[in-house]
């Protein structure tokens, strides 16, 4: 219950796998600018930068240590994880 994806060759190229499960594939609906005005494919991947691969603006706080570190994280996109 596999199937391969034809990726974009910048995703290829990055090392993206093509096979994924039934289970974690979705229908692609597009964005809707009602609810997410201004929302771009380079604020969550940013293609062309290999830094930007995370898109994080910056770190807010963070506890724990080494394999326990939790961070709070401020994304380009605007949300806060």
């Amino acid at each position: 219950n596999s199937y391969r994806l034809e990726l974009l060759s910048d995703l290829r190229r990055r090392g993206l796998h093509d096979v994924f499960h039934s289970s974690l594939l979705r229908i692609h609906e597009p964005n809707n600018d009602r609810l997410f005005p201004g929302r771009l494919d380079s604020q969550v991947f940013e293609m062309e930068n290999e830094d930007g691969e995370w898109a994080i603006d910056h770190i807010l706080s963070h506890r724990g240590s080494a394999t326990n570190a939790v961070f709070e994280i401020l994304w380009k996109s605007g949300d806060c994880t």
